[in-house]
């Protein structure tokens, strides 16, 4: 297990170091002061648990956290903060727990006990497809690029349709008002294209009445979310999907 920590103040830094290392035994322990630095190996190594934080100089631990999610949608974000738990819902969001100043033995054996005790969105499957929050779909922990941001938004659709099937029609209807369907299926193109570059052409179903997606070869934590995995309904704060304006998670189970 490879363990992240962050903190731009050095004492604080050796501290934290020394308490997590009582916890967490035989681990590797990655600790930097400058958090510029930790962009830059975090695409190198990837980390499984990082102790953020979140007031420092040049990237905050909020931001830092966006950007080891970017590349690591797996990795679980601890931050190491002053604030008292009130300001701390703010950062909610982004985080799987947070200790507060003075760091000790017992507050972070109680957040590592607390990540054991869930149920982790593992990467079990060909892709991984975030809808809570932002639309993003990962292969191998990196983010797919399709060509088109209107591909990536049909993909989405297709997500959110769980596996049923949408026809031009109805995807012409959904994307635009007017009559784009010879754009639309440049679109489609694209998307099997993109697909296809990284292994995973058979998670897109083209049919003669339409086109979805096999939804067994995917991860998805909305699809876990229906499924009761108690992370995932612990990720969801009420935003699905959050650039589409069509988007719209139906939660009541």
């Amino acid at each position: 297990m490879k363990i992240l920590l962050v903190d731009d103040e050095e004492l604080q830094l050796s501290r934290l170091k020394g308490e997590c290392e009582k916890v967490i035994v035989g681990a590797e322990f990655y600790a930097y002061s400058n958090p510029l630095k930790v962009v830059e190996d975090s695409k190198k190594i990837k980390f499984d648990i990082a102790f953020l934080d979140i007031e420092m100089p040049g990237i905050n631990g909020i931001q830092l956290a966006k950007k080891l999610k970017s590349t690591n949608s797996q990795i679980k974000i601890i931050f190491v903060t002053a604030f008292n738990d009130y300001a701390l819902e703010a950062y909610r969001l982004h985080a799987s727990g947070y200790v507060t100043k003075p760091v000790s033995e017992s507050k972070i054996k109680e957040e590592v006990e607390e990540l054991k005790n869930t149920i982790d969105l593992r990467a079990t499957k060909k892709l991984q497809v975030k809808c809570f929050g932002n639309f993003e779909v990962f292969h191998d922990g990196e983010i797919v690029k399709f060509s088109y941001q209107k591909s990536k938004e049909v993909f989405a659709y297709l997500v959110d349709r769980e596996g049923s099937s949408a026809n031009i029609n109805e995807l012409n209807a959904v994307m635009w008002e007017e009559d784009h369907k010879s754009y639309l299926r440049n679109l489609i193109a694209d998307i099997q294209q993109t697909l296809k570059s990284i292994g995973c052409s058979d998670v897109f179903i083209k049919q003669r009445n339409g086109y979805s997606i096999d939804t067994s070869k995917i991860d998805c934590d909305a699809y876990e979310y229906k499924n009761n995995n108690p992370d995932a309904v612990r990720m969801y704060r009420g935003e699905y999907m959050i650039q589409y304006s069509w988007a719209y998670f139906k939660d009541e189970y």
